[in-house]
């Protein structure tokens, strides 16, 4: 299988909230030649609440999704590794986690966000500095939290990063990031593109725990640790995070608005200006090659759906049309509207309502949201602009039916899974090559897929849902 391989083998990673997937990529074909996956566990915190995951089972995952892989991996050239964006990941002096990393989707930190954006200027200051408003995902706020809280592992924590910097310097010893992932922490500053040294001060931590931020298509060292599946000196790229290789991997050019259904919801587009969104709504991420990376992010999508069908006794794609019954899924708070604390709604139940009805009102609530957010993250995006429709939701039809009829839009599905992974692996390439990474998940068609026709937008659902989620008020707060 290897022998056919027409360019130099590079292998992308992406380790993600639940899951290690790593792809072995002809780097001139885009042909995937083996893959390999290994779980994660996520537990809920010492109090039962949160989101949290021992960093050094990310890179047991790693071993095992590239021992998958067999020989192709071990005739690489070049390794890329994107990973879940924002968690914490806090070590000694010898490289050990002083903690289990606390999560992206971890709200636990939601009032030391707040406080922080009143504390240093208010929302507008904020994202004219760092380009966003830190909300509970962001690291910074988590950080705040565990100086806070958790003062003993603060204190103990000698180096900070990201998941992608961690599994990146156990490969490599270089204590390395990249401006994509980094954008998604509070503390680097997309205006001057470096770490804010006065936000730093603030949370009490010492800019020499941070890694160094890479340049675009730099190589940050070779792989160094044997026994990994991985030839030793094999190139090791910067790595970025999971949104940032996503739009790597879909070759995507400024303008082109994605969806990506999860287990959060995201919606995003490459934009050439630099995004400061004061509402909060929009994160102003930079991308991974130079450009930005406008997104939203819900943290209720494909999870809260499937829990909903599973209370309802319902395969997820019993959907039945019609009824005025209106759900928003906010099961495990929400990031977009901002309510950390909120719980569900459910609003208009009749006699008649049937289980495929409340089915159907999940998914509407879901994607609801998502395309709310959109306004903001593409407004100059045409109303006909076919949406790209990525992630494991995307391979459900009620999804699918869903987002064309609340859109209004036509919507592509690539045939390419996996385009974190795809993403990180065109980086890899990039390096070999000597060329844009997105333009080499362009050569390798990784956009391309089924196309479905526009049909006419619901606005009777739309308007329902959003005079729902207007007047539900005090309701989506948590109950004291």
């Amino acid at each position: 299988m290897v022998s056919r391989a027409a360019g130099p083998l590079v292998v992308g990673v992406d380790s993600s909230t639940q899951s290690t997937k790593a792809l072995v990529v002809d780097a001139a074909s885009g042909e995937v030649l083996a893959r390999g996956q290994a779980p994660h566990t996520v537990c809920g915190g010492a109090d039962g609440s949160g989101k949290e995951s021992d960093p050094r089972q990310w890179w047991r995952a790693l071993e095992g999704a590239l021992f998958q892989c067999g020989r192709a991996a071990r005739e690489v050239s070049a390794v890329s590794v994107a990973a879940q964006q924002h968690g914490l990941v806090t070590l000694d002096a010898s490289g050990r986690p002083v903690r289990p990393a606390l999560l992206w989707n971890d709200v636990r930190s939601a009032g030391r966000g707040a406080r922080l954006v009143g504390e240093l200027g208010g929302a507008r200051a904020w994202a004219r500095r760092v380009g966003s408003v830190p909300g509970p995902a962001f690291t910074v706020a988590k950080w705040a939290w565990l100086r806070e809280m958790e003062p003993t592992a603060a204190r103990a924590a000698t180096a900070v990063r990201l998941p992608h910097d961690y599994l990146v310097e156990r490969l490599t010893g270089a204590p390395v990031t990249d401006r994509g992932d980094a954008s998604g922490t509070g503390w680097w500053a997309g205006a001057t593109e470096s770490y804010d040294e006065e936000i730093l001060g603030h949370v009490g931590l010492d800019p020499a725990a941070l890694p160094r931020v890479a340049r675009p298509g730099e190589v940050v060292g070779t792989v160094r640790p044997e026994g990994l599946g991985l030839p030793r000196g094999a190139l090791v790229a910067a790595g970025t995070g999971d949104n940032m290789a996503a739009a790597l991997g879909l070759g995507l050019r400024p303008g082109r608005p994605v969806l990506s259904l999860g287990t959060s919801g995201t919606v995003y587009a490459v934009s050439t200006r630099r995004p400061a969104d004061p509402t909060g709504t929009v994160a102003g991420f930079a991308d991974a090659r130079g450009d930005w990376l406008p997104l939203a992010c819900t943290l209720n999508c494909t999870l809260a759906v499937d829990r909903v069908a599973a209370l309802l006794g319902l395969d997820r794609e019993a959907v039945e049309p019609g009824g005025p019954v209106v759900l928003l899924p906010f099961l495990d708070g929400e990031r977009t509207p901002d309510l950390p604390g909120a719980s569900g709604l459910l609003y208009g139940l009749r006699h008649d309502t049937t289980r495929g009805q409340l089915l159907q009102a999940a998914y509407d609530g879901a994607v609801f949201a998502l395309l709310r957010a959109l306004e903001s993250v593409a407004p100059d995006a045409p109303a006909d602009a076919p949406l790209l429709l990525i992630g494991g939701g995307a391979r459900g039809r009620a999804w699918r039916e869903t987002v064309r009829r609340l859109s209004g839009r036509p919507v592509v599905v690539p045939r390419a899974g996996e385009v974190v992974a795809l993403g990180a692996a065109a980086q890899a390439a990039g390096l070999l090559l000597g060329e844009d990474p997105a333009a080499v998940a362009r050569r390798w068609g990784t956009a391309s897929g089924d196309h479905y026709e526009a049909v006419a937008r619901d606005d009777a659902s739309w308007e329902r849902l959003a005079r729902t989620l207007e007047a539900g008020g005090e309701l989506l707060r948590p109950a004291h």
